[in-house]
């Protein structure tokens, strides 16, 4: 344990340990000993650990602790490894069992490079002509070759899970698969700096006060992790395993985003007629029902109630709950299907219009990064050049001030999170969207609203023919 110098007064403990699961949640000794560490990282440990090499960028985390004899300190650790190591002196060590876990990872590792062996020695062999008979049977037997090892590597991946206990702080100790079961635990459960740190402080005696995460090093290949900032727990791998070894603490919840209460008009009408409507949908209210009983309230219900003999899904697209703006609904099934044409075909024009937290560079441009969802970190969407849909954004300066550039977004697709991803990636315009509590700098305070804003909708009526234009000015 690294003991706090000086040490902080009795009022600045935290009485309850606040969730990991939320940004703004860093509670002021927990940055305190991030700031230690940070500065510890950039002399003594970057340069040696290469962190600042593309691909090199970690997550680190604190782990604020009391002894038995009242001392208050704080524990450090990393996700994964560094520099190819698990145990490093003075870090919190990993969840599982070494001898147990070498005993499967020794020779899996050697068939597993026997498998990449075996596969670069029949695409060597192919021969020019991809329709021949020869080509076509090598073809097959890498495609056999690929399921035998896709199917081994999960019995190997399940044997190296069953190496991870995790302890609570009721000292009940539980296996990694047992955490999750019936699922799967995801690749790398366990292995992130916050259940390592939990469980060396129950290892060493400790009491656990409070935790928090950042990026240190190279931003990660995928844009989403910049260094020095505080990052939640991811909630696919993290929080089945923290809600468990959290267990017998005073522990705040994780948020419920999408549970605030939204005036009963909303959201009012911009556009009307018989087949179809287009309301200004407000910031902090769903489009459609979440998965918590505590988030059915939404454009959907709402308008379930104003419209009850509407037939079809309602909305035809959809904005996040953070975002406001215009929002297309249809009367009924048909009309539905018709305007999901419109979208298909991309016959339906959409702006809007953000406030980004950044001087951006140049007028007018076009950003083209794939997206797929973070799957160990939902809603989070990431840039993944191999396994993204392709994602089309086109944006204008509007205006400038110190730190702050206002655009207009035109989304070529739709793909979810599209513009926020785009805004922040430092591919795209490297200028996260001003209040985004996924992907911006900081989390914006509970007064604070994400500065997104679809502003015009405009389309053909699919029953008409008549040009609609929708547009409501941005409120902020």
């Amino acid at each position: 344990m690294i003991v706090f110098r000086p040490a902080p007064s009795e009022s600045e403990r935290p009485t309850r340990f606040p969730t990991p699961f939320d940004r703004k949640a860093v509670h002021p000794l927990a940055r305190r000993a991030a700031t230690e560490l940070m500065a510890e990282l950039a002399q003594h440990h970057a340069t040696p650990w290469r962190l600042h090499e593309p691909g090199n960028g970690k997550m680190f985390g604190v782990l604020v602790v009391t002894a038995s004899d009242g001392a208050l300190g704080y524990l450090r650790g990393f996700s994964g490894m560094i520099d190819g190591q698990w145990d490093i002196p003075g870090w919190a060590p990993p969840t599982f069992d070494r001898a147990a876990r070498a005993v499967v990872w020794g020779p899996g590792e050697v068939e597993m490079l026997d498998y990449t062996a075996r596969r670069a020695a029949l695409v060597a062999g192919k021969p020019p002509d991809e329709h021949s008979a020869e080509a076509k049977r090598l073809a097959k037997a890498v495609r056999a070759l690929d399921a035998e090892r896709t199917a081994r590597s999960r019995v190997l991946m399940a044997q190296i899970q069953a190496c991870y206990h995790l302890p609570s702080a009721q000292g009940d100790v539980r296996a990694l698969r047992d955490i999750f079961a019936p699922a799967e635990p995801p690749a790398g459960a366990g292995d992130c700096a916050g259940p390592k740190l939990l469980a060396q402080a129950y290892t060493l005696g400790l009491t656990p006060l409070a935790l928090a995460e950042f990026w240190w090093g190279a931003t990660s290949a995928t844009g989403d992790r910049r260094e020095g900032v505080f990052y939640a727990a991811c909630r696919g791998k993290c929080l089945p395993i923290l809600k468990h070894m959290l267990a017998g603490l005073p522990a705040d919840p994780p948020p419920l985003f999408g549970a605030a209460a939204i005036p009963a008009d909303e959201p009012r009408t911009l556009y009307e007629d018989a087949h179809l409507l287009v309301v200004n949908k407000p910031s902090g209210l769903l489009t459609v029902p979440g998965r918590s009983a505590s988030m059915q309230d939404c454009v959907v219900s709402r308008l379930r109630d104003r419209f009850p003999d509407a037939t079809g899904p309602l909305v035809v697209h959809r904005l996040d709950m953070d975002t406001s703006g215009v929002l297309l609904v249809a009367k009924s099934l048909e009309v539905a299907k018709a305007l999901q044409r419109l979208f298909a075909l991309r016959e339906m024009e959409k702006h809007y219009v953000a406030v980004l937290d950044g001087e951006v560079t140049g007028d007018h441009g076009h950003i083209t990064l794939p997206l797929r969802v973070d799957i160990d970190d939902r809603p989070r969407n990431i840039v993944d050049s191999v396994h993204g849909k392709p994602a089309h954004t086109e944006w204008q300066v509007i205006s400038r001030a110190p730190g702050r550039t206002r655009v207009r977004f035109t989304p070529h697709t739709g793909r979810s999170h599209q513009l926020r991803v785009h805004a922040a990636h430092p591919d795209g315009l490297n200028a996260p969207i001003l209040g985004d509590r996924l992907y911006g700098y900081t989390p914006p305070d509970d007064d604070e609203r994400l500065l997104l804003h679809a502003e015009r909708l405009a389309f053909v009526h699919p029953v008409t023919d008549a040009p609609v234009v929708v547009t409501a000015p941005a409120p902020f």
